[in-house]
């Protein structure tokens, strides 16, 4: 799938083939493959670079372009149950023309981020800031749903909740290393500024670009930091739920063991001292077994009572 794009009025808007300067190429195949290759002289090898997910971000300077490959936020759906997935982005910068290939089908020029564009190295540069800006929307989102999960293990006593946090801390290990990799990528480009043409409206823009990777880099570790070092305790804690679960069955089971011990003492097939055959034999069992409980009970506060004075 193409879409076509040009800088009009210092905006990027769509356009027809013949006017376009800005060519985006969603997943394309074989035969749109094979007419980059052969039209645009794009390497094969970059070319697959930027449809990988595992690429390192890179920059490539070739005869007749320069070639950028920089990770980026997947889409999320709720099938990757937490998980947050990163994607490869390319951008084929010539003198007249632009190449960006991607793998899904997302809006890239949308937003404030390109409402003042001058030229096609300003659009690339505002791409790096755009996806910037997406790994900052999506920490907000794990962040978010890090503190909904928390509340749910606090009175839960399942893994579920606990596999969940592993999934988002697995993601934000994920992003981490993405957005380090974008991080040398914006390093390359800024000892190349001579070699891009850079003006100097470019060179505050990706001075802007730095800082604000530089705190995306930064909220990352945080979250990642944070969710690390409270994972023992939160599997602590559903552990302490599953104790306090069996504490109290334990109590039941031993509160109705009781009883039934009184009630099968009479209940045997042997000849008993006393009480056989009397009228009221019947109910005094049934009390005999409903003091016991009583008993149990006390026997069990008293105790318990004792235990906790001498931990305190």
């Amino acid at each position: 799938m193409i879409k076509q794009y040009q800088i009009s009025e210092g905006k990027v808007a769509e356009s027809d083939a013949a006017s376009a300067c800005i060519h985006v190429y969603i997943n394309p195949d074989e035969e749109e493959k094979k007419h980059l290759l052969m039209a645009f002289s794009i390497d094969e090898h970059t070319l697959a670079s930027a449809l990988d997910p595992d690429e390192i971000s890179r920059i490539e300077f070739e005869p007749n372009h320069t070639a950028m490959i920089f990770k980026r936020p997947k889409n999320y759906s709720s099938k990757d149950h937490f998980l947050f997935k990163v994607a490869s982005f390319g951008v084929f910068l010539f003198k007249d023309h632009l190449i960006v290939v991607m793998t899904d089908d997302i809006q890239v020029f949308s937003g404030k981020l390109f409402s003042r564009v001058t030229s096609l190295l300003d659009v690339t540069l505002r791409l790096i800031g755009r996806t910037i800006t997406h790994f900052m929307e999506h920490l907000k989102v794990i962040n978010m749903i890090t503190d909904s999960l928390e509340q749910k293990i606090n009175t839960s006593m399942e893994n579920k909740y606990l596999l969940n946090l592993f999934t988002l801390e697995k993601s934000l290990v994920y992003y981490l290393s993405a957005i380090n990799s974008n991080a040398m990528l914006i390093e390359k480009i800024k000892n190349n500024a001579a070699k891009l043409g850079m003006t100097k409206d470019n060179a505050d823009l990706l001075d802007d670009v730095i800082i604000e990777n530089f705190q995306c880099i930064k909220q990352a570790e945080i979250y990642s930091n944070i969710l690390a070092s409270m994972m023992d305790a939160r599997a602590s804690i559903v552990g302490n739920n599953l104790n306090m679960l069996m504490k109290t069955l334990n109590i039941i089971t031993i509160g109705i063991m009781v009883p039934t011990l009184v009630v099968s003492i009479f209940s045997m097939n042997v000849a008993l001292p006393i009480g056989q055959g009397h009228p009221v034999s019947f109910w005094v069992i049934i009390a005999l077994a409903i003091g016991s409980i009583f008993l149990f009970l006390w026997f069990w506060n008293k105790k318990m009572g004792h235990y906790t004075t001498n931990r305190q």
